[in-house]
């Protein structure tokens, strides 16, 4: 098996590392400089994992799954999303991504995390006490995943109607009526795309320019300048030393959420 994921601050990076490590998978960042296509072509069952925006698949999983259409093709395939709140299908909507019976999806589910939007003040922080907690839970259900996946026992949380149905609410709000690799004109992703706010007490560092997994970020005669390009990940909001950049949301963070430090 081949798991691939990507991970904004940490969270989905540690269930597809844990998991990879139990099911025994090979586990690559989409970030990584690697051969997806050989890597592909050599498994036969595919585990994805991405954190869930907005009941749907985040624009640059969108963007890499586009690339390597073809070779989903006849796999069978694992979908493992991460998700602050309900997010009704969260986990069904990546093989909207694809035409139908692309492939054959043996298991999917869905595993609460720990909030990383640090700048919203309904959404408030998590105590490190909880954010243990809810990484306990989620490398035993990832204990009970792989155990379920040996016997082939399938499972598919997020298929059913009703699920469908919560999910479509929040998803045509924040990608947009469709389900294209790019987001609606009118969508809340699409405007988020162009969120990105830097604050004056910014000292251009370049932590962000190098962190940022859409290359959308650029130091410009000591500014930071933006591309128009955020998947609204907020590793930059969580990771900046200064708390000079606000993404979608534009109260500047009173905590940085640092969950486990990403690989």
């Amino acid at each position: 098996m081949l798991t691939i994921y990507f991970s904004g601050t940490g969270n989905t990076a540690f269930v597809a590392q844990n998991f990879s490590e139990k099911i025994g998978a090979t586990c690559i960042n989409i970030e990584d400089d690697a051969d997806f296509a050989a890597l592909f072509a050599a498994h036969d069952k595919i585990a994805v994992f991405y954190p869930v925006y907005g009941s749907r698949v985040p624009l640059i999983m969108r963007r890499f799954s586009n690339k390597y259409e073809a070779y989903f093709a006849g796999k069978k395939v694992v979908i493992i999303v991460t998700q602050m709140l309900f997010s009704g299908d969260g986990a069904r909507v990546f093989t909207d991504l694809f035409p139908p019976g692309h492939f054959d999806v043996i298991y999917a589910e869905h595993l609460m995390m720990p909030n990383n939007v640090s700048n919203f003040v309904i959404l408030p922080k998590t105590s490190d006490k909880r954010v243990k907690k809810h990484f306990k839970r989620a490398e035993n259900k990832i204990n009970a995943i792989c155990d379920n996946i040996n016997k082939k026992v399938v499972k598919l949380r997020g298929f059913s109607r009703a699920s469908k149905l919560l999910g479509s609410v929040q998803g045509k709000a924040w990608q947009g009526a469709n389900s294209n690799i790019e987001p609606s004109k009118r969508s809340m992703e699409h405007k988020a795309k162009s969120s990105v706010r830097v604050a004056k007490h910014c000292t251009t560092c370049g932590l962000c320019v190098k962190e940022c997994p859409m290359n959308n970020l650029e130091i410009n005669e000591n500014s930071l300048l933006h591309k128009n390009n955020c998947t609204v990940c907020y590793r930059c909001v969580n990771l900046c030393p200064q708390r000079s950049v606000t993404v979608f949301f534009h109260n500047m963070p009173r905590w940085q959420y640092k969950g486990l430090r990403r690989k």
